[in-house]
């Protein structure tokens, strides 16, 4: 049987440590492509597509409550 690594107890369990800096390195590397993704002529297109339907949306809602009296 190999040696576990510094990262690994002697039962080959991984460190509390390593685990958070696993889960820490993976949040930062979503929230990175996030920022990426937000920086696209694409995603301002989808943001104001978006922000379109929603003002459609709210539009025809208030149409349907003003003909329900």
């Amino acid at each position: 049987m190999s040696e576990p690594g510094p990262d690994y107890t002697a039962d080959g369990v991984p460190t509390f440590d390593y685990v958070r800096d696993r889960i820490e390195r993976r949040a930062a590397t979503a929230d990175g492509a996030d920022e990426l993704d937000a920086a696209t002529p694409e995603a301002h297109d989808l943001d104001r597509q978006e922000a379109e339907r929603a003002e459609a949306a709210r539009a025809k809602l208030e149409e349907i409550r003003r003909s329900l009296g």
